[in-house]
């Protein structure tokens, strides 16, 4: 392939990965934005295959049949309560490769170098196994969370900032040590391998389950910048300017996420936030009252004597895969004349974006789901708010009491509706481990049981 072949499909698979991410920003036009992404990849991969000679080598066309038959079948049968354990876990392959090329590019290409262009590649490597060493455990370890096979409380160590501190400053005197070129460089090289592998699993460990959906985005940030280096060190053009669109992506979405959570973006990647799942109030002021449970068919009353209905969905509809029946009963509603809308909080669910993708899942219309700041306003002029799976999102002590741990995160005001129904398994704290006034207030009612259940009552009654 020549260059300026070369070079035009390059530009071509990079705007085309500009066009996926721009079309990933709406749930309409997402399916879009993965078709680009889809085509974008192919070119580049046949671009390479290419240019490197081989294409028609049987080891490469062997590896891709295989990854891509892992793909389409993990694809296809992966639950959406499951898409943040995948995506997790797909960014530790990102580092795990960007190793593997700064191990290999050491041993080969550096020998071949000299003077400053000598010490730019070996600066390049040094990042590129870093980044991807945290990468990789860091995001095992959120698989772990994710998954429940590791407990979500965050591990708080004594010391734990020095901790990182005193590992960051060994890279760097082992980084020098790497750049030298002498005979203890490639001993050098894989200690600090280890020990970026301890940063990006302590690093992730002292990090609660409420602060996931941000984790994950800043994997997926931490694996763009290890592509990108693993671009430098294979001289591939394309490749760095991907690696940079993802991290660069990765690191607005994130910063979007803790604004939305009232969080320090510093404060979530040290961690120390959050605690179990379903535990006792973490801190906070003991809520007094009682919860009042309600049947469904006295839901079911009110929802047809209502004008205004807003539905909050949470991590617990994906859990049970409520968001079918949950449709159905919005198009009976709306049949009637009720004014139905969906409030989303950035951050409900594990995962950005967890809850627009179980939505237009279901076929819900888009033009009915809205973001916090478009429809919290509109809470008090709401007959019935209905609560599904959701608990922190919800909760008024983020700004009525000081002393929570959730104090000044953004919350959407389920309470100021005139009724308030929260369907909910049992009456354990939310993923925060934080005890939510909002189940104790005069106007809500407790609707307990599997959310799938008690949507599929609810349908029934709604129909007959």
């Amino acid at each position: 392939m020549s260059d300026s072949l070369l070079n035009s499909a390059y530009i071509g698979a990079a705007v085309l990965f500009i066009l996926s991410l721009k079309g990933l920003s709406h749930p309409e036009t997402a399916k879009r934005g993965n078709t680009y992404g889809a085509i974008g990849m192919a070119i580049a991969v046949l671009a390479v295959a290419i240019q490197a000679q081989i294409i028609t080598s049987p080891l490469l066309i062997g590896a891709i049949i295989v990854a891509g038959g892992i793909g389409a079948v993990l694809a296809a049968r992966v639950q959406m309560t499951s898409m943040p354990q995948l995506v997790a876990i797909l960014h530790s392959f990102v580092g795990a490769a960007a190793v593997l090329v700064g191990v290999s590019s050491h041993l080969g290409p550096l020998e071949q170098l000299a003077g400053a262009e000598k010490t730019v590649h070996a600066v390049e490597t040094f990042l590129g196994v870093f980044i991807g060493a945290l990468t990789f455990t860091g995001s095992v370890i959120a698989w772990g969370k994710l998954q429940g096979v590791i407990r979500s409380k965050p591990l708080l160590l004594p010391g734990r900032h020095l901790l990182n501190v005193a590992m960051l400053v060994a890279s760097l005197y082992l980084g020098v040590v790497f750049v030298q070129d002498g005979p203890q460089a490639l001993q050098s090289l894989l200690i600090m391998t280890a020990i970026s592998g301890v940063i990006g699993i302590h690093l992730v460990m002292a990090i609660g389950g409420a602060d996931m959906p941000v984790v994950v985005s800043m994997l997926n940030s931490y694996s763009g910048w290890a592509a990108s280096a693993a671009g430098f060190m294979l001289n591939n053009d394309l490749l760095i300017i991907t690696g940079a669109l993802v991290g660069s992506s990765g690191a607005i979405l994130s910063y979007i996420m803790c604004r939305a959570m009232n969080r320090s973006f510093v404060s979530v990647i040290l961690g120390g936030f959050g605690a179990d799942e379903g535990a006792a109030p973490a801190g906070g002021a003991v809520v007094e009252g009682e919860m009042v449970a309600t049947s469904a068919e006295e839901v079911a009353d009110q929802l047809k004597q209502a004008r205004s209905v807003i539905i909050v969905p949470g991590y617990g509809m994906a859990v049970a895969h409520a968001q079918h029946p949950l449709r159905q009963i919005v198009e009976v509603l709306r049949k009637q004349g009720t004014s139905v809308r969906f409030a989303i909080h950035p951050v409900a669910g594990r995962l950005p974006g967890h809850m627009n993708v179980l939505l237009a899942e279901a076929n819900v219309p888009y033009d009915i789901v809205l973001e916090m700041d478009e429809i919290n306003a509109d809470f008090p002029d709401t007959d019935v708010v209905l609560v599904i799976g959701a608990n922190d999102i919800v909760n008024p002590s983020a700004l009525d009491d000081p002393s929570s741990p959730i104090a000044g995160m953004p919350v959407l005001h389920a309470w100021d509706a005139e009724s308030c129904i929260v369907f909910k398994r049992g009456k354990g704290a939310g993923y925060a481990g934080v005890e939510n006034p909002l189940f104790f207030k005069p106007k809500t009612r407790m609707l307990y049981g599997d959310a799938k259940a008690s949507t599929d009552t609810l349908l029934k009654l709604l129909q007959g």
